[in-house]
C-alpha cells in the first residue's frame, strides 16, 4: 500500500544501497592530506640553498632593474615598497606552511615513537618469556639423568651382577660366606 502511495506522490524513491549525493557548500573544500603534502614540499624547498640563491637573484635583479632601467620601465622606485610588500607576503605564507609541515612531522614522529614503544614492550615480554622458559629447562635438566650418571649406574649394576655370578653376593650383614650365608652371622646352632 505504501509503495503505491510513494509512487503516486511523484517523488523519486530514496535508494538505501547507494550513498547520498553531497550537498554543495559555499566554503571551498580541500583535502587536508594533499594540502599537508604541498606544505611539506614548499617547506622543504624553502629550506634549501637553491631557494636562497633564487631569492637572492630575484632581489638583485629587482633592485638593479628599478635603479638602472629607464624611468618609464621602473615599477618600484627607490624605497622599494613593492619589494618589501612582496617579501612580507612571501614570509607571511612561508611561516604557516613551515609550521604546518613541522606539525605533520611531529605527528609522524609521535606515531613512530608509539609504535617503537609497543615493539619494545613486545620484545621485553618475549625476552622475559624466553628467560622463564630457559630457567624452567635448566630446572628440568637438573632432574633429568645425564649420560654420565646413567653410565655410572650401569657400571655399578654390571659390577654387582658380575659379583653375584661369581658367588660373592654382598649382603647387609657383611660379605657372604660359602653357601651364600653371611659371614659372622650365627650358624644353625647359634654359634658365631
Amino acid at each position: 500500500m505504501r509503495r503505491a502511495e510513494h509512487r503516486e506522490s511523484g517523488r523519486p524513491r530514496v535508494r538505501l544501497d547507494q550513498p547520498r549525493e553531497q550537498r554543495r557548500r559555499l566554503v571551498p573544500e580541500w583535502d587536508p592530506e594533499a594540502f599537508g603534502r604541498l606544505s611539506e614540499r614548499v617547506a622543504r624547498f624553502l629550506g634549501t640553498g637553491r631557494f636562497i640563491v633564487w631569492m637572492t637573484l630575484i632581489i638583485i635583479l629587482w633592485v638593479v632593474w628599478n635603479i638602472v632601467a629607464p624611468k618609464a620601465a621602473r615599477f618600484d622606485e627607490y624605497p622599494f615598497i613593492f619589494l618589501t610588500l612582496t617579501l612580507s607576503l612571501q614570509a607571511s605564507y612561508a611561516a604557516p606552511l613551515i609550521l604546518l609541515a613541522q606539525n605533520r612531522q611531529d605527528d609522524r614522529d609521535r606515531v613512530t615513537q608509539e609504535q617503537e614503544r609497543k615493539q619494545n614492550e613486545r620484545s621485553i615480554a618475549d625476552t622475559e618469556y624466553l628467560t622463564r622458559e630457559i630457567a624452567a629447562l635448566r630446572i628440568g635438566l637438573g632432574e633429568v639423568a645425564t649420560r654420565d650418571w646413567i653410565r655410572s649406574e650401569l657400571e655399578d649394576l654390571v659390577r654387582e651382577l658380575d659379583e653375584r655370578r661369581d658367588g660373592h653376593r654382598p649382603s647387609e650383614g657383611g660379605e657372604a660366606g660359602p653357601g651364600g650365608e653371611p659371614r659372622g652371622a650365627a650358624g644353625p646352632r647359634g654359634e658365631a
